[in-house]
């Protein structure tokens, strides 16, 4: 239970600005198993997400408040996942081979393939979000954050990682998954789902498994595996995906 815990706090201290170590000593190994909370820490940024929405939709314009609340979930995780997104967008838009696309996601330097998809994404992903009623807005966002991250964890259980452990960001190889595992975060990633949406929405889910089989299969074809930046990457278009596909059935 002691490790689970510490484990635990490892992934909310990686994929949050929550500063648990200070009030704790993590284990460095705790980090390498931590990919099976990953949904549950999308508990903790749609929870918060969502509660600042609530607080700016009282005070601003649909539009400003959708930016704000988005605002206040990239300082709480660091903007990890959306650093990721911009090297994936560099990396895969502008490296020819293998060792491009790896060098160029490394690179500290933004360019202009980050530069015009990051623009793209928030636009979509604003818009998108505006257009969903506000009574659903909750409900969307506690569901979209933890299904992302679930299906982007079970896609790195099916890949190898493209780097070695030295050229790793974080210097961090993640375990891959047992069978107890696989089965908590397909907790963690669909309970919000069941629990918070109606049958028919369920459709929801269609494009953002579509979102994750296409990223598995470029990043296979491409690179031979996943880093980092793609896992990160991913997250946010399963996200986005899943707002998208959110507005759509609910118009049908």
């Amino acid at each position: 239970m002691k490790k689970i815990l510490y484990q635990l706090a490892a992934a909310i201290t990686f994929f949050t600005r929550l500063p648990l170590w200070k009030v704790m000593e993590i284990p460095s190994e705790s980090f390498k198993k931590i990919i099976c909370f990953w949904p549950l820490t999308g508990w903790i940024t749609a929870g918060f997400t969502a509660l600042a929405w609530l607080g700016f939709s009282m005070l601003f314009p649909p539009i400003l408040a959708v930016i704000l609340a988005f605002g206040c979930k990239v300082l709480l995780t660091g903007g990890l996942h959306e650093d990721g997104l911009g090297d994936f967008f560099d990396g895969f838009g502008g490296g020819r081979t293998k060792e491009d696309v790896l060098r160029i996601m490394k690179d500290s330097h933004v360019g202009s393939y980050a530069l015009i998809g990051m623009i793209f994404y928030y636009l979509l992903l604003i818009n998108t979000v505006v257009s969903i009623p506000k009574e659903m807005t909750v409900i969307a966002i506690f569901a979209a954050d933890p299904f992302s991250k679930m299906l982007t964890a079970l896609m790195m259980n099916l890949l190898p990682y493209a780097r070695t452990e030295q050229e790793s960001k974080s210097k961090t190889i993640f375990e891959k998954l047992s069978p107890g595992r696989l089965i908590t975060i397909l907790i963690f990633g669909l309970l919000p789902i069941i629990l918070l949406l109606e049958v028919k929405l369920w459709l929801t889910i269609l494009l953002p498994i579509a979102t994750v089989c296409f990223v598995f299969f470029l990043a296979k074809k491409r690179i031979g595996g996943y880093t980092g930046d793609i896992c990160g990457a991913t997250a946010l278009l399963c996200e986005l995906s899943f707002y998208l596909s959110f507005y759509v059935v609910l118009h049908l």
